[in-house]
């Protein structure tokens, strides 16, 4: 039914599957013996099998990555006017396990499944003949990897990166670290919901809680805000927000606060503070199924905080990165959090990702990216 997943319990775990080498690549076939398509076997997780493509015996080598990076490459650069995006959102762009951003002439890739770990060379060659990029960062630190057997290491960087790489989001000019920063160093799946923020920030005061980088509060401000406070608990990426905005000409507006997002709110809501516009982006609370009980406590409480700070007709975002917390579970947070604050109002907007992160029509798991902009009354 075009699912690209195979779980361990769908598979005849024969002694001599099970000894097949880690991301080898295979043909799959059904219980009567007929071929499916071509893809990826690892006996050590619970998704054993990724579905390449239909086709039987298909060559999975250095053409076949440069091919698909061709067409997602051709796909962003039909999106986006400069070359800052997500080139390879895994299964979405078929390629299993695999993300890379572009940071103009700098590409960061993770490679979280056995199967790509095993083709990394061609993938490094893949994307020199495709971008001919000045250097190319390999992070190989995300616990997911663990789960397909993959061990966790430093960041091997091919080329030379500086300090600072500069990025373009909706007309701003913004700074990250590749060598350090969180994840592969900045969040373009939200760059649509930050324009629609910035859409409604025309005159108004807006607090920026987990600002990382000062992706929502920077576009917020150049939309029109006439103060902007930006909060995390983070010094570097604190450093590097306020030198974006310097950079863009807004730090006469912002201002910058470190402490942890919680401690922050709960102060400013005994001090009776109010901003007409009050953004909460925060890290995943859920990393894993057992953490969702706590995780939408967390999601409640926070929107219990922010909806006490904001004005009456102000504005209220939230999102949530758990791929575990769907957008029902989400939304059922975000009603517990405003009932508890005692606040009501409409929603305006309810959004995932943005399309240089393209959800697998037949894998629902690829969407993991919840928001709702609000208005209360």
């Amino acid at each position: 039914m075009g699912h690209p997943w195979v779980y361990s319990n769908e598979i005849e775990m024969t002694p001599e599957v099970k000894d097949l080498t880690p991301g080898v690549i295979t043909t799959f076939e059904n219980a009567a013996g007929e071929p499916i398509g071509t893809g990826m076997f690892n006996p050590r997780p619970l998704v054993v099998g990724r579905i390449l493509s239909t086709e039987v015996n298909l060559k999975i080598d250095e053409d076949y990555i440069f091919n698909r990076l061709s067409r997602a490459c051709a796909l962003r650069d039909r999106l986006f006017p400069e070359p800052f995006y997500r080139l390879i959102h895994a299964e979405a762009d078929g390629m299993p396990g695999v993300i890379i951003d572009r940071y103009g002439d700098v590409a960061v890739v993770q490679i979280n499944t056995a199967g790509f770990s095993l083709l990394e060379n061609e993938l490094q060659s893949a994307l020199k003949r495709l971008l001919n990029p000045n250097a190319i960062v390999f992070q190989r630190s995300s616990t997911v990897r663990t789960m397909e057997g993959l061990s966790l290491e430093p960041d091997e960087i091919f080329g030379k990166i500086s300090e600072r790489t500069e990025l373009i989001e909706n007309g701003l000019v913004f700074l990250t670290d590749l060598a350090s920063g969180q994840k592969t160093g900045w969040f373009y799946d939200q760059r649509g919901n930050r324009a629609a923020v910035a859409a409604i920030a025309s005159g108004a005061r807006v607090l920026d809680c987990y600002c990382y980088l000062g992706g929502f509060g920077l576009n917020a401000a150049a939309g029109g805000a006439k103060a902007v406070t930006m909060v995390d608990r983070s010094e570097p990426a604190l450093a590097l927000a306020q030198a974006a905005a310097n950079r863009n000409g807004l730090s006469n507006i912002c201002k910058f606060e470190r402490e942890d997002a919680f401690s922050f709110l709960e102060k400013a809501v005994k001090a009776g503070e109010r901003w007409d516009v009050v953004i909460v982006d925060p890290p995943a609370f859920v990393k894993s199924r057992k953490d969702i009980a706590a995780g939408l406590r967390g999601y409640r409480k926070l929107l219990r905080l922010a909806a006490q700070l904001v004005e009456p007709g102000g504005f209220l975002f939230a999102a949530s990165c758990s791929h575990n917390v769907d957008e029902t579970a989400f939304s059922e947070q975000v009603r517990h959090g405003l009932a508890d604050a005692g606040r009501t109002g409409r929603l305006l907007r309810a959004a995932g990702a943005a399309p240089d992160h393209p959800v697998h029509p037949f894998l629902a798991e690829s969407a993991y990216l919840c928001s709702e902009l609000l208005q209360l009354d």
